[in-house]
């Protein structure tokens, strides 16, 4: 019977594959709107051949190239079935990451394809060894690639948290070193400036970015508004908007740099002691579940042994 059934889950995935080969060919691939109308959209004339990079050959290259059309089809179905395509761009722009949407989609499918091979594995053995049936390995193979799609989602708001964190630790102190820069004469470009060649980390790789949007030819305002619609913490936020107020209306910026920092001090207090609540609270749970537990019943053992010696 296990045989059989092995056979089957063989045979069953040997014609999806074959399917999805059919469905994904040129014939039967149906061109879209884009693929129509760009070779008439073409306005200067092609590079020589003689220019181009060589096209890389072989088993590897043509399996890419053949596998393409149906990773961009994947793609595409996730997009529309998952969606969250803002959330998605200001996490990434958040991480200052140079992957699109649709690479990150991609990662998503590659995530999905390796849950899928790994719960393919589970369930083959599973039969191989006849502790399930096939219903149940279908759904187990589903459900591995779903958490694969998610776990890659995950893995991206984990990325953009520790970012954050590191950004509102570093904080003070950058903002202490813009206040004593300023105090000592400079601009604010010029201590930003200053700033970015002294210290390293993600929140001077912001400041920095507003430093190269500035020799670019922004106006130094504009830049720091830019940055402060782009980031998703909410100090530093109020600290770029802080300053470019400080900036338009001509108010004192170092004591403005002061109290922000003095600001963000205060609140990492506050989640200090947010957190050293709950770790408290956390900390009473094996206490209260488990050592009084047994401390009553050590407590209460002898004389419900002696009392059920005398009644007895």
């Amino acid at each position: 019977m296990n045989l059989v059934v092995t056979g089957a889950v063989l045979g069953g995935l040997a014609g999806l594959g074959l399917l999805l080969a059919v469905a994904s060919s040129p014939p039967m691939r149906r061109l879209t709107l884009s693929d129509r109308i760009a070779p008439y959209l073409a306005d200067a004339p092609p590079p020589s051949r003689l220019l181009a990079a060589p096209v890389p050959t072989g088993p590897a290259s043509v399996l890419q190239r053949l596998s393409v059309p149906l990773l961009k089809d994947l793609v595409n179905r996730l997009d529309r079935i998952v969606g969250g395509q803002v959330s998605v761009r200001r996490r990434l722009a958040a991480l200052n990451s140079p992957l699109t949407v649709e690479d990150f989609r991609a990662e998503q499918v590659v995530w999905g394809a390796i849950g899928l091979l790994g719960g393919l594995g589970l369930g083959v053995l599973a039969l191989v060894a006849g502790e399930a049936n096939p219903v149940g390995v279908g759904v187990l193979v589903l459900l591995c690639a779903v958490v694969g799609v998610l776990a890659r989602d995950q893995w991206l708001t984990r990325q953009v948290r520790t970012r954050d964190a590191e950004i509102l630790a570093e904080f003070p102190v950058v903002a202490e070193m813009l206040a004593l820069a300023v105090t000592a004469g400079e601009g604010p470009s010029g201590a930003i400036e200053r700033i970015t060649h002294l210290a390293h980390g993600p929140l001077v790789g912001q400041l920095a970015g507003i430093l190269a949007d500035t020799r670019s030819g922004t106006p130094f305002l504009e830049a720091v508004t830019t940055v402060r619609d782009r980031t998703r913490l909410e100090p530093f936020a109020r600290f770029l908007d802080g300053m470019a107020v400080a900036i338009e209306r001509g108010t004192p910026l170092a004591d403005v740099l002061r109290a922000q920092a003095a600001d963000v001090r205060a609140l990492s207090k506050r989640q200090l002691m947010e957190a050293g609540g709950r770790k408290e609270i956390g900390m009473m749970v094996p206490v209260v579940f488990l050592v009084l537990p047994i401390t009553i019943v050590f407590a209460l053992y002898p004389g419900l042994v002696a009392i059920t010696t005398v009644a007895g």
